[in-house]
C-alpha cells in the first residue's frame, strides 16, 4: 500500500526536490504540495495523508506551531536548513529531521522509518538504492548557492574544500560556494567514492591522478594530505607500506 504524502515548504526548489524523490519510490504517492501552513491545513481536511514532509521556517505560521495545532497529525518528517529545532522535533514525535540540502540517500533512510523502501520496478532492489555503486552516475545532491538550490552530480565532483563555514565544490566545469560545513557534507557522500584526506579537503577517489606521502594530484591541483589522515589515506590508496614517512 502506498503512503499518501504531503509536502509543505515555502521554497519552490525544495518542493521540486522532494517531489522528485517521492516519484522515485513506488510506495510513496504525492497527494498535495503546499507553500504554507494554510494550504496544508486545507489539504489535511480534504485528503487522507499518511506522511507529511514539513518545513519549519515559513511565513505566517512555522512548521512547529502548525504541527502543534493539529489534533490528529499524520507522521511527520521535518525538512529544514536550520539545526536549532531538532529537540522540538523529537518532542513532537517526528519520524526524522532532515537538514537541507537533502541527499536522496538520507531521504531514503527517513522514509524507511515509516515504511520499507520500495524502488521503482526498473531498479533491482531496495538495497541497490542504498548502495551508491549501481546508481552513482545518476546520484546528485542539491547545494544552496546564490539563493538557489544548485544540482551537483556526484560523478562530476573533483574535490571539496572547507572555507570555515562555507565549502567550495570543484567540478571540471564549475565551482560552487555553499554555506555548509564540510563534516556535514562528508556524511552524505558515498564512502567508496570520496575520501577525507585533510581537515579542509574531501577528494573524489576516481579523480586522483597521482599521489605521494604528502599530497594527491587532481588535474593541475595538488591537495595536501593531513598529518592525522595520512595513515588512513595511504591505506585506502593501497600504498601505505611503500612510501617513506
Amino acid at each position: 500500500m502506498k503512503l499518501r504524502c504531503l509536502i509543505v515548504d515555502d521554497e519552490p526548489l525544495a518542493l521540486d526536490v522532494l517531489e522528485t524523490f517521492i516519484e522515485r519510490l513506488d510506495n510513496l504517492e504525492l497527494v498535495c504540495r503546499c507553500s504554507n501552513a494554510v494550504e496544508a491545513y486545507t489539504c489535511l481536511q480534504t485528503e487522507h495523508i499518511d506522511l507529511m514532509f514539513l518545513d519549519i521556517q515559513m511565513p505566517k505560521l512555522n512548521g512547529i506551531d502548525f504541527l502543534k495545532s493539529l489534533p490528529s497529525p499524520p507522521r511527520v518528517i521535518f525538512t529544514t536548513a536550520y539545526r536549532d529545532y531538532a529537540l522540538d522535533s523529537y518532542d513532537l514525535n517526528a519520524v526524522d529531521y532532515l537538514l537541507k540540502p537533502i541527499a536522496f540517500e538520507r531521504f531514503l533512510k527517513a522514509v524507511a522509518k515509516v515504511s520499507p523502501v520500495e524502488p521503482k520496478s526498473n531498479l533491482a532492489a531496495p538495497a541497490a538504492i542504498l548502495q551508491p555503486e549501481p546508481d552513482y552516475r545518476e546520484a546528485f545532491i542539491y547545494l544552496k548557492a546564490d539563493k538557489k538550490m544548485v544540482k551537483v552530480m556526484l560523478s562530476d565532483i573533483l574535490y571539496i574544500e572547507s572555507l570555515k563555514d562555507y565549502i567550495r565544490v570543484k567540478t571540471e566545469t564549475k565551482e560552487i560556494i555553499s554555506y555548509q560545513k564540510i563534516s556535514f557534507l562528508e556524511e552524505k557522500l558515498p564512502a567508496g567514492k570520496f575520501l577525507r584526506i585533510h581537515r579542509s579537503f574531501i577528494v573524489a577517489l576516481d579523480k586522483i591522478q597521482a599521489f605521494s606521502a604528502t599530497a594527491v594530484d587532481i588535474g593541475k591541483t595538488e591537495i595536501p594530505i593531513g598529518r592525522f589522515y595520512k595513515n588512513d589515506v595511504l591505506q585506502v590508496l593501497g600504498q601505505n607500506n611503500l612510501l617513506e614517512s
